[in-house]
């Protein structure tokens, strides 16, 4: 009788407390995946009521589509590029931050402060100062190749889409690589110290190694984050000039709500879902790896 009463209780407790929550991710995520798995195979143009059942056709389109492999590519240039200058600047703030020098918690939260601002302001924040304000510098100072605008140049956009994704991301995982470090053993830091080792010897010996989880975490929340830029993009060079910076989150908006072909886009969509839960996947194989190994 006791147990029926508590197998009761149970139930009246998660209609209570747990089916709310779950209802609610269930109709929000749940629902909306498998609707949009299931526009993948129809050739539906987002506002027709007849839609049309094509089979794989739209997969087979994407992987044939130069445009869409394009957007792919300058995603991994870019994500490359990012990953490395954001985690490099954000452990070295993090070592700066940590090193006890005076008003440190004042420069964590200087720091940290861009990844606060959203992408589409900080976009057009970095739109201004590209397209005015570094030209009003190159024609002060006479530099030729700041006198005109970053965004109008293929690379140089793409190079500008690179400095501003590091510059917000990098405060974001300087947070991250602060706990790591506030981790290391203070005794071990204490007995290099005696043994004689430098500052230099310490960080590359040390810390390095023993935040081994810690990178790998920093590394592929980066890489996800990148591979699902979107509002900066936007903001800031809107794909341009000529795409040369259309990475694949804002070709997929481009072809599900410019051109109206959300067959198309949501396929493209459930390719980069699929990218980023590798991704996820990778990140908890080598965080869990790197615990062990640390």
């Amino acid at each position: 009788m006791r147990v029926k009463n508590k197998k009761v209780t149970s139930i009246k407790e998660f209609l209570l407390f747990g089916f709310p929550s779950f209802f609610i991710w269930f109709s929000v995520v749940i629902i909306p995946f498998v609707y949009g798995l299931f526009i993948t195979f129809t050739d539906w143009n987002g506002l027709s009521q007849d839609i049309n059942f094509i089979g794989i056709e739209n997969y087979k389109n994407i992987l044939t589509d130069s445009a869409f492999l394009g957007a792919f590519w300058k995603t991994v240039v870019y994500a490359l590029f990012t990953v490395i200058f954001s985690n490099l600047i954000g452990f070295i703030l993090a070592l700066v931050v940590t090193s006890g020098i005076k008003g440190q918690n004042l420069f964590r939260t200087g720091f940290f402060t861009p990844n606060i601002i959203g992408g589409i302001i900080l976009g057009y924040i970095w739109n201004f100062i590209f397209s005015f304000g570094l030209t009003k510098l190159g024609e002060f100072t006479g530099i030729s190749w700041m006198q005109t605008s970053w965004l109008t140049n293929p690379v140089r956009a793409l190079m500008a889409l690179i400095i501003v994704s590091a510059w917000q991301m990098s405060g974001y995982l300087m947070v991250i690589y602060i706990a790591g470090l506030t981790a290391v053993p203070a005794d071990l830091m204490e007995a290099a110290r005696v043994d004689g080792a430098t500052v230099f010897q310490t960080v590359m010996q040390i810390k390095i190694p023993m935040i081994r989880g810690t990178t790998a975490i920093c590394v592929f929340l980066a890489i996800s984050r990148c591979f699902m830029s979107f509002d900066t993009n936007l903001s800031l060079t809107a794909g341009g000039p000529y795409k040369s910076t259309e990475l694949i989150a804002y070709k997929i908006y481009q072809t599900a709500f410019t051109s109206m072909d959300f067959g198309v886009g949501q396929a493209q969509a459930i390719i980069l879902f699929v990218i980023v839960s590798v991704i996820s996947l990778l990140q908890v194989y080598f965080t869990r790896r790197g615990r062990v190994d640390a």
